[in-house]
């Protein structure tokens, strides 16, 4: 089959480009090389929809940043994701005023909304866990946080629905002109022919765009490691709480998530081996040094797991998005990338029509909706009684620690997109994600996967690839 357009990387924003195409009658092909989507940058970050401010005035950063970040909310409550306008904060010692003053000078000219400097009484009126030898801060109303994961996996489950395809485990070797489109073959020769190629490949988008013959920038992996603190400390910050920035990012922030958890990080190293996500003792001193800096007496004996994320920084300083000869380049897509997901979409969806003919139209049948991936959990003890009636599956708890049920595991192995493997689970359903870190249900969770996708218990995996849980079964059946 021949489609009209395929997109490579199925990360937050080629999921979003995904959704955004999908309300089109086109024939629409989504490729991840991983077993799962949402597995590069968008599995590891900070989980927070910027509200604008930082980003150079005129840049492609700056404007899709602040359109993102006001279409978030809608995007949100139609794909049912966990979303908080939390506001954010920009705090600053005496010596770094003249800091915090440019950047809310900055943000007025890019737009956003709402931006004051606060100072030291307000600031400790407002936060009283921040550093009390803090001396301002600006402070952003329309900074919010955000699940990014579930963003994607929401995103792709809508293209998907709405008739997109999506082919996993597809590790693009070779990408050759023919018949006035493309052949994107595989490393294992499985080859999909497409009119237009869209290349979000994160880490990768160079080497996607060299095989279509465009070699005019550079990207490198920045790694930034992070530690998440247990649920008992999800309140110690109400807002996400930045130190002033510096020329390698937004410094190490300290950040309640929507799930409840308490995030600090990230740290900023440039490397050039675009696998390594190790973390680091010296990676978890400048959390702990720099997060310090901005909240006093922070409970690091809570840390219930740390991991380690990979930035796509581009050679330009801004975000890479252009076209040429049928093949879409969106590049060096770093922060604020996730708060400009839903804007970066549009906009290539405005490239599509606008610079290069594509006329397709909208389905008649195409639906933005998508039911919470949460939604069980967020019932009353009512109406999970109702369902459990239908289906005692969701009265069995399987993750003690978030309080999943068997229901809401199965239903993530069969909901597009489906997971195949234990972190798939765990993404779409926290199951694994609590204080244990999954010590008691990765067992369960193994068994429910390997008889709903029919396989045998020690095939299923924790990620894809070699990543083998277990290799023989030393009770019951083999």
């Amino acid at each position: 089959m021949k489609y009209d357009i395929t997109i490579i990387g199925a990360g937050v924003v080629g999921g979003m480009i995904a959704r955004e195409l999908a309300k089109y009658d086109l024939r629409l092909c989504l490729l991840e090389k991983e077993n799962d989507v949402a597995m590069g940058a968008t599995k590891a970050n900070s989980a927070i929809v910027h509200a604008g401010f930082d980003a150079k005035e005129g840049s492609l950063k700056a404007k899709l940043n602040v359109r993102g970040s006001r279409m978030m909310p809608k995007v949100t409550e139609e794909l049912g994701v966990k979303y908080q306008r939390n506001e954010s904060l920009v705090v600053a010692f005496a010596h770094e005023r003249a800091e915090v003053e440019a950047i809310y000078e900055r943000g007025i000219r890019n737009g956003v909304e709402g931006l004051r400097i606060v100072e030291h009484d307000e600031l400790l009126a407002l936060e009283p866990n921040v550093n009390p030898e803090l001396d301002c801060a600006l402070l952003a109303p329309t900074g919010a946080i955000v699940c990014p994961y579930e963003l994607c996996i929401a995103a792709v489950g809508n293209a998907m629905d709405n008739g997109a395809e999506l082919k996993l485990n597809f590790k693009v070797e070779s990408i050759e002109q023919k018949n006035g489109g493309y052949v994107i073959t595989a490393e294992n020769g499985e080859a999909v022919e497409t009119a237009i190629v869209i290349n979000c490949a994160g880490v990768y988008s160079e080497e996607i765009a060299k095989m279509t013959g465009d070699a005019d920038f550079t990207v490198h992996p920045r790694r930034g490691e992070y530690m998440v603190l247990d649920k008992e400390c999800g309140n110690f910050t109400k807002r996400t709480i930045f130190h002033t920035p510096t020329k390698m990012g937004k410094g190490i922030l300290v950040s309640p998530t929507v799930d409840g958890n308490l995030l600090l990080g990230p740290t900023a190293t440039d490397i050039e081996d675009k696998t390594d996500v190790s973390t680091t003792p010296e990676g978890f001193a400048t959390i702990f040094e720099k997060s310090s800096d901005n909240v006093a007496k922070i409970p690091f004996n809570k840390v219930i797991t740390s991991f380690t994320g990979l930035r796509a920084v581009g050679s330009t300083g801004d975000f890479i998005i252009k076209h040429r000869e049928g093949v879409v380049t969106l590049a060096g897509i770093e922060s604020p990338g996730l708060s400009s997901a839903p804007a970066i979409a549009e906009y290539v969806e405005q490239m599509l029509r606008d610079e290069m003919g594509m006329n397709a139209p909208v389905k008649a049948s195409y639906n933005p909706v998508r039911k919470a991936g949460h939604y069980f959990h967020d019932l009353s003890m009512e109406e999970k009684n109702e369902i459990i009636k239908k289906d005692p599956r969701y009265g069995r708890i399987v993750c003690r620690c978030e309080g999943i049920t068997e229901g809401e595991i199965v239903e993530a192995v069969h909901r597009n997109p489906g997971a195949s493997d234990v972190d798939g689970v765990k993404r779409r359903t926290r199951s694994g994600m609590g204080r244990c870190q999954g010590g008691f249900c990765s067992p369960i969770v193994v068994d429910i996967i390997a008889r709903e996708k029919q396989m045998a218990f020690c095939d299923v995996t924790k990620f894809g690839g070699a990543s083998v849980i277990n290799y023989q079964k030393t009770k019951g059946e083999n």
